[in-house]
């Protein structure tokens, strides 16, 4: 996405570790508008779709926007169960094509145990390498410290948590306040 059609995102860091059969995917709870904290407590990683199918969802961006790109990502997922790849890019084609959708400001991260995905409104449908993905203002930060823990003997969820932690602690757009789902294989 260029900077400038989406200038000055700030707000969110969202993190997915995946690691012995289990993926983590992590999310602080800071929503700033401009210099201000408005909330620290959101949740920006959820779980979507029915038991035995269940995605984790994280998302970056607006919110309004992200929960319009939810309820998409539901009935593509409704619409070919078990194919989490499938409606990625059936959600990504639409973003990318619809006059409505091509407007919206927000990145997701998915996840069926299994596959893990990057979605982005240029069309992107990224499995990331290094079982890793992060997006959002402090992500880079994220990512950075989770590849260097993946080194270590630490389980998905305490590399998430260790590498948010540390996120927070150099972006001021991200917080300690974490909302962390996870999903077995």
């Amino acid at each position: 996405m260029s900077e400038t059609k989406f200038p000055g995102w700030h707000g969110t860091t969202i993190l997915a570790v995946r690691r012995g059969g289990e993926v983590v995917i992590a999310g602080d709870g800071q929503v700033s508008l401009g210099q201000t904290v408005i909330k620290g407590t959101a949740r920006k990683v959820r779980r979507l779709g029915p038991a035995g199918r269940e995605v984790l969802a994280g998302f970056a961006g607006s919110t309004a926007d992200a929960f319009t790109l939810l309820e998409r990502l539901e009935t593509k997922l409704e619409a070919s169960p078990g194919q989490l790849a499938r409606a990625c890019v059936e959600l990504a084609k639409d973003w990318r094509t619809d006059k409505f959708l091509r407007n919206l400001e927000a990145m997701l991260i998915v996840t069926d145990g299994a596959d893990m995905y990057v979605i982005t409104g240029a069309g992107d449908v990224l499995e990331p390498e290094h079982d890793l993905a992060a997006i959002g203002s402090g992500g880079h930060f994220a990512l950075a410290a989770a590849r260097g823990l993946m080194e270590s003997d630490l389980d998905a969820e305490t590399v998430a948590r260790k590498a948010m932690a540390i996120a927070a602690d150099i972006c001021v757009y991200t917080n300690g306040a974490l909302t962390v789902e996870r999903m077995r294989r």
